[in-house]
């Protein structure tokens, strides 16, 4: 179980796209916009639990080609978000997007490769009951569920409190960087993993 709740919390501390712009909107719109957001991103994640656990996205993710499409789509976008966040200047990115709303949320989280290999991880990973599936999917989701909250919660406090600093044109500028820099990691990380597969 420790092994379990330590990849969990690696997992879900590292910043993807669901994340980084989740902490943009808390930057950018606060609490309020940042809740509904959140709970757009929960929903989307429970979808990929449940396309994980029931077998579904192995059966579509079985085929190359499909496989193939939709890496491409997905790297496409976070290439493009990242390249837009690098690029914003001397303000956070995002603080000029419109608030990302609940269906953002969903969607990102269903197109967001880094679930599907977090949630393949944690389902196939780990064995906690061998011989009771059932415990084993309900501990696991309780589990993972508890993390996912207070990392997600605490990515949002950091982008309300980020806002809130004031920070300098330079040191924005920076902030930029090293979000678009993540983006860009997380997209070559699943390349990777789409190679070695």
């Amino acid at each position: 179980m420790l092994s379990f709740i330590t990849v969990c919390i690696l997992m879900f501390v590292t910043p993807g796209p669901a994340v980084l712009s989740l902490a943009g909107t808390g930057a950018a719109y606060g609490w309020t916009k940042g809740l509904n957001y959140v709970a757009g991103l929960w929903l989307g994640h429970t979808i990929v639990s449940l396309a994980v656990i029931s077998g579904v996205a192995t059966i579509i993710l079985a085929d190359p080609f499909i496989r193939g499409i939709l890496f491409i789509a997905c790297a496409s976008y976070f290439g493009y978000l990242g390249l837009r966040i690098a690029f914003a200047g001397s303000k956070v990115a995002f603080i000029h997007m419109s608030a990302p709303t609940f269906s953002t949320g969903v969607i990102l989280q269903i197109l967001n490769p880094k679930a599907y290999a977090a949630h393949t991880t944690f389902f196939s990973g780990f064995v906690l009951y061998p011989d009771n599936f059932l415990a084993e999917v309900l501990v696991k989701l309780v589990v993972m569920n508890l993390l996912w909250f207070s990392f997600h919660f605490t990515w949002l406090l950091a982008g309300v409190k980020l806002n809130e600093l004031n920070l300098s044109a330079h040191r924005q500028k920076q902030i930029n960087i090293v979000m678009a820099t993540c983006l860009i990691f997380v997209v070559l990380i699943s390349l990777q993993s789409l190679l070695n597969q």
